[in-house]
């Protein structure tokens, strides 16, 4: 008998929450606290962020799809671009911005690289960061 074990977007939320930090630390991100699913209204507008990590100086916000599309990478670089204005609390952060999924649609997660965010990918328990080794992330 063959077992599928299907992963939602609430269990990999929950692998990645596990990780982030560690996988932050090795990419010199010296994270130390998570945030799971801040959500909000300003100025008429609902927001929501699956997962934020933080450090005195910088957060990572990752948004966390079982299967990452590129309409998803455009919407979540909108809300990246309010990120400061919606938690006027990180207003004088530095705010990056990372993308976890299982599957992909061919060629997202280059697309999500090349805009300047963090790429981990979900594999059964674990989760890593797939960017290249020189990979700097953009700042918002």
């Amino acid at each position: 008998m063959n077992l599928i074990l299907i992963l939602h977007e609430p269990h990999i939320r929950h692998i990645v929450s596990q990780t982030i930090i560690t996988l932050l630390n090795q990419r010199g991100i010296y994270v130390t606290d998570t945030l799971k699913r801040r959500s909000g209204r300003r100025d008429g507008l609902d927001y929501e962020f699956d997962i934020i990590a933080i450090n005195g100086s910088e957060i990572v916000i990752v948004e966390v799809k079982t299967t990452l599309r590129p309409e998803d990478v455009r919407n979540f670089l909108k809300k990246l671009q309010h990120a400061k204005e919606w938690m006027p609390e990180y207003k004088d952060k530095t705010v990056y911005g990372a993308v976890a999924f299982i599957s992909e649609d061919a060629g997202t997660a280059t697309m999500a690289e090349k805009k300047g965010l963090f790429v981990i990918r979900v594999s059964g328990d674990s989760a890593s960061i797939i960017n290249m080794d020189n990979f700097i992330p953009k700042a918002w």
